[in-house]
């Protein structure tokens, strides 16, 4: 028989339930439901994520790589890199000709990224002759600027085709100040070329960015796939 002072608190634990459940309190799981609502929790979050960065992702995509996926094992594994370690993970440098899949695989990896689920998800992606042409001194004061740091800053940048466009003085110091900014704050960048990292024989990439640019790229480029095979383009129409 239950002793009277264990009756009264049971009965006083009991009042007190019916109170706190008639203003609408949940009162704290069991240690087993309280870890399965975490995970379930952790599981929403991530969601949650992935579905922000992925819509980031399509907003800054052209209409033609929209159904992009990393195919390329050494792309995938930086994109994986860099979402585990953003810090570490170095530059991305695709080589190759015209329409072997350059930037195909350069939107795949950053929506690969993207899939992930990280934190936060900021992305530009441009082709490096509209870049160019974006930061052309105006008469508006300071709008140059302004656009290079936000080019220099962002999280992920994607700069296509860079060698394309004519040197310059003026190009090369452009070129530098990006890389050098990105390189210094180990910002993640993704950058395509149809000129080879290094060619004894014919022009390359150093020729274009200049010594110093060519440096930091070397330094920082964690992870170079040349790209081979015929024009995909001209085969079916497709980047």
């Amino acid at each position: 028989m239950a002793k009277p002072e264990l009756a009264g608190h049971a009965r006083t634990m009991q009042a007190l339930e019916r109170i706190i459940a008639s203003k609408g309190i949940r009162l704290a799981p069991p240690l087993d439901e309280e870890d399965h609502s975490h995970s379930g929790a952790q599981a929403w979050r991530h969601e949650a994520r992935a579905s922000y960065a992925l819509n980031r992702w399509r907003a800054a995509t052209p209409p033609r790589f929209q159904d992009a996926q990393t195919t390329i094992p050494e792309v995938a594994a930086w994109a994986d890199t860099t979402l585990a370690e953003p810090g570490s993970a170095g530059a991305l440098l695709l080589t190759g000709l015209t329409g072997t899949g350059k930037t195909h695989e350069a939107y795949g990896a950053l929506r690969r990224i993207a899939a992930g689920g990280p934190d936060r998800y900021e992305l530009v992606a441009m082709n490096s002759a509209d870049m160019y042409g974006h930061l052309r001194p105006t008469k508006e004061v300071g709008a140059m600027e302004d656009r290079l740091r936000r080019l220099s800053q962002v999280q992920y940048l994607l700069l296509d085709d860079l060698g394309t466009t004519k040197v310059s003085e003026w190009t090369e110091e452009i070129t530098y100040r990006l890389i050098n900014h990105r390189y210094n704050h180990c910002l993640p960048t993704i950058i395509t070329s149809n000129l080879p990292a290094r060619d004894a024989n014919g022009p390359d990439l150093t020729d274009f960015v200049g010594d110093r640019v060519a440096s930091r790229l070397a330094e920082m480029v964690s992870t170079l796939v040349p790209m081979v095979g015929v024009d995909r383009r001209r085969g079916r129409g497709a980047a």
